[in-house]
């Protein structure tokens, strides 16, 4: 049995608390490797190399950092299959999903090789007489990422560039359940040529979460997850005295109009709620159908599942794969239940799904009729289940919106611009689509969301995720006038 271990200094670091956790394939439901979990001393250790490696990567030139980081980049795209090929053996998503998860994350890479053009400082000549004032940028020092099991590369990308590229030190905390795909990444950066320490890698649990939260010389701490656990890293990291930046679940709602292209309407919600299984922040959960849409909808909704193959992310044809493990398989079909008990009509049902594995699969599942109260539409569920509400008007569409808890995506599908315009004003929520199911930004822009959906005000990646990497600092500075200077530089005396 393969054991994945740390990577701090440079080097592959066998743990030595004698814990460790299986590690599976959740389309055959067997294990694939074992997972050697953190002490406290290793990660101690692992901090103090990082934070040796900061005292000299701070003073890495700009343009060392830009070559290293485009050198970076390259290897990360000459290797994006075989990460790939690691997502789906360890977190089971389809190889369009994998390869369109490593695209994304080569986004951020590439835009932290311009981060000089990011770390431009500000100058004012003769503020007063003689003095000048400007302002730098300046990296934070030891910086922590604890990133989730759904988007294994994608999500230490958003960290991992940028943290770099401004002169911290950085390390990962990924999932316990895929920490191959993570990993095998921060192998390439070494293989670049970031120098040992820069980045360090940490296999571990809630004891290791714990003691980078508390650890004096951890200066900032990246968190994307669910929002009880966002909450609570936001609390404890704050509490002892650090940046966090902790982005947490969601609610997505799209919002379909009655003047809405029912054809590209349903493309989307089937694409936005059943990809990736659902297991994804940014996915559609609530179709929103307002006025007499909503019959032709769910019957465009319901033509296009049934034609979904569900399967092993490795066979070709597979549009989805199978849920993360067994228990969030039951966890879905639950909410399923729920639903129907509590009155919803379960449009189509996938827990009839049958599959001929011991795999973690589930079929997907459209429910319709599902009114506010209902644990479906209340609940994050995470995985291939979408609801439909049904609303009279467009007003009503976005008081759903602005009622529910987490605030992170929200999507309008009309043909009417000025429906368009006033949704992307009014649509209570971080990032907004119009006619677009999943508007996750580019990397030259950031990702985050409102209310429940973030804690603290730092959103990822783009220029929030180089200002929250760096602090900000203003100098005045005043220099002798060079008429009363002791060295003759040719200026005018009185005489």
């Amino acid at each position: 049995m393969n054991t994945i271990q740390h990577l701090i200094d440079g080097v592959s670091s066998p743990s030595t608390s004698g814990v460790t956790k299986p590690v599976f394939n959740p389309a055959t439901g067997e294990q694939s490797a074992e997972l050697a979990m953190a002490s406290l001393a290793e990660v101690d250790a692992a901090v103090a190399s990082s934070q040796a490696a900061f005292q000299e990567w701070r003073h890495v030139s700009l343009a060392r950092r830009m070559k290293l980081m485009h050198a970076y980049r390259n290897l990360v795209e000459a290797n994006q299959v075989e990460i790939a090929r690691r997502l789906t053996a360890e977190h089971g998503k389809v190889a369009s999903d994998a390869m369109g998860e490593v695209a994304r994350g080569i986004e951020n890479i590439e835009y932290a090789c311009g981060i000089a053009e990011m770390l431009k400082g500000t100058y004012n000549e003769s503020a007063s007489s003689g003095v000048d004032v400007y302002s730098v940028r300046q990296p934070l020092g030891v910086v922590a990422g604890i990133t989730p099991f759904n988007f294994p590369a994608m999500v230490p990308l958003w960290m991992i560039p940028n943290a770099l590229a401004t002169g911290n030190t950085f390390i990962l905390k990924p999932s316990e359940r895929d920490p191959s795909a993570p990993l095998f990444i921060a192998e390439l950066a070494q293989e670049a040529g970031f120098p040992p320490g820069v980045l360090n890698v940490l296999q571990g649990d809630k004891l290791a979460v714990d003691r980078l939260l508390e650890h004096p010389d951890v200066k900032a701490v990246s968190f994307v997850g669910s929002s009880p656990i966002a909450q609570y890293v936001y609390e404890t990291g704050s509490k002892y005295g650090k940046r966090v930046q902790a982005l947490g679940g969601a609610k997505n709602h799209m919002v379909v109009l009655p003047d809405a292209d029912i054809d590209l309407a349903a493309d989307s919600a089937v694409s936005a709620a059943y990809g990736s299984a659902g297991e994804r922040c940014m996915a559609i959960s609530v179709v929103v159908a307002v006025g007499d849409v909503a019959d032709p909808l769910v019957e465009a909704i319901k033509v296009r599942m049934n034609k979904l193959v569900i399967g092993d992310g490795t066979d070709p044809a597979s549009e989805m794969g199978p849920l993360i493990t067994e228990e969030a398989r039951d966890r879905v079909n639950d909410y399923v239940r729920q639903g129907a008990e509590a009155g919803a009509t379960v449009v189509v049902d996938g827990r009839n799904a049958n599959f001929d594995n011991n795999g973690f699969f589930t079929g997907v599942t459209l429910i319709d009729n599902v009114t506010t109260d209902m644990s479906v539409y209340q609940d994050e569920i995470f995985g291939p289940v979408l609801s439909v509400v049904r609303v009279n008007t467009y007003q009503e569409g976005v008081k759903l919106i602005e009622e529910n808890r987490w605030g992170n995506g929200a999507a309008i599908f009309t043909r009417d611009g000025g429906a368009a315009r006033r949704f992307q004003e009014e649509a209570d929520a971080g990032m907004v689509g119009i006619n677009v199911p999943i508007p996750v930004p580019v990397g030259y822009h950031s990702f985050g969301g409102w209310k429940d959906s973030l804690f603290g005000d730092t959103t990822m990646y783009g220029p929030e995720g180089v200002k929250f990497y760096t602090k900000s600092k203003v100098i005045t500075s005043r220099w002798p006038d060079p008429s009363t200077s002791s060295v003759n530089l040719g200026f005018p005396t009185n005489d």
